[in-house]
């Protein structure tokens, strides 16, 4: 008896320690790096910095033992609860395979809201990057791997950054995914009273901005992409959704990302030849349309130009486009309900003349 009682003590305090032996763990000391850095930042067993992660695929899909306690300290510490603050933050998230042209612009954008902001940036390690980071850039380069064009390593990107983001800083209420040829089309101030009303009394309840559409003519092709039935049991086609890869979630719902495995390894099988799949235009949406329908928008802040479209890429505007009409065009958006915040897609060429008018037609509202 008294030996089944000593079993049964050792079963439950091995128990204990083993669940709490993340919670008191001494915290990471730093999340970010610098571009350029030879070695990532180390801390409580996870690499952070500007390198490519170890294990997993060479697309950059596979999680390997870093990203996965990443993670898991998402699911441990960072809360929806946490980013209730009186003076809230948007993470911007800029998902990059090459230079940050548009940093310049950035920055006058950020100018003088310092602490209303923090920049995170996943930029490929196989891409060379030549322009020095700009300050508001400098230093916010988390750990990445290679990302590839309609394929899954794409959200496997944006789940780093909203990780990374979420255990920086718990003032991060709204995070902003972004590419290198997004460019702001309001000022800041704008931007942070369309996503922080001053009527919200309750900022964990704010909603995500993110496309949700259904019966759209390409859905059933993309469905069965990786196969007839491959998406069943978790996503049946009735569920399965399509939207822009760019978004600003709610801190709840990029908490929800981060933690979420059943359909994330359903998006995460690789395509079949032949077939259109871009799962970054469909996880993002059918995730939060099966978890979270009401809270969500179901519109992106981000405009984006389909109309002459070329091998799945929208229109990519040129400097001699740009213009003030060319802004008040994109703010617009088919409902009266609200305008565009950011656009896209803008070739670098396209700084000189946005920089030309930027404090008299783009932050002048």
């Amino acid at each position: 008896m008294t030996l089944t009682v000593f079993s049964l003590l050792l079963f439950v305090s091995l128990a204990a320690l083993l669940f709490l032996a993340p919670r008191v763990s001494p915290p990471p000391q730093k999340l970010l790096g610098r571009v350029g850095d030879d070695k990532p930042l180390a801390a409580a067993g996870v690499a952070f910095g500007f390198a490519a992660s170890g294990g997993g695929d060479a697309a950059g899909v596979g999680e390997g033992a870093e990203d996965l306690a990443l993670f898991r300290r998402v699911t441990l510490d960072a809360g929806e609860g946490s980013a209730v603050a009186a003076a809230p933050k948007v993470a911007f998230l800029f998902l990059t395979n090459s230079d940050l042209t548009f940093a310049p612009l950035w920055e006058r954008f950020f100018a003088g809201h310092g602490d209303r902001f923090n920049v995170y940036v996943h930029a490929d390690p196989t891409a060379r990057l030549l322009l020095p980071p700009t300050p508001s850039f400098r230093g916010r380069f988390v750990a990445a791997k290679p990302t590839r064009r309609g394929d899954p390593s794409l959200i496997a990107a944006a789940r780093r950054l909203l990780a990374a983001a979420l255990l920086h800083d718990a003032a991060n209420a709204y995070f902003a995914l972004l590419s290198q040829h997004c460019v702001p089309l309001h000022s800041f101030p704008r931007l942070y009273n369309t996503l922080f009303p001053p009527r919200a009394a309750h900022h964990h309840r704010l909603p995500s901005y993110i496309e949700v559409l259904t019966a759209e003519p390409q859905m059933p092709d993309r469905y069965v992409a990786r196969g007839e039935d491959a998406m069943l049991p978790e996503v049946p086609f009735d569920r399965f959704r399509i939207g822009s890869q760019f978004f600003t979630l709610a801190r709840r719902h990029a908490v929800l990302v981060v933690r979420e495995r059943r359909l994330w390894h359903k998006f995460r099988l690789p395509c079949l030849p032949d077939t259109q799949c871009y799962p970054e235009e469909h996880y993002f949406p059918t995730l939060l349309d099966m978890a979270d329908p009401a809270g969500c928008a179901r519109y992106t802040l981000t405009r984006v130009n389909w109309t002459d479209s070329f091998d799945g890429h929208p229109h990519t505007y040129s400097a001699p486009e740009v213009s003030p009409r060319l802004i008040t065009e994109l703010r617009q958006s088919n409902s009266s309900t609200h305008d565009h915040m950011f656009a896209r897609k803008f070739a670098p060429d396209c700084l000189s003349p946005l920089m030309a008018i930027a404090d008299t037609v783009i932050f002048k509202d």
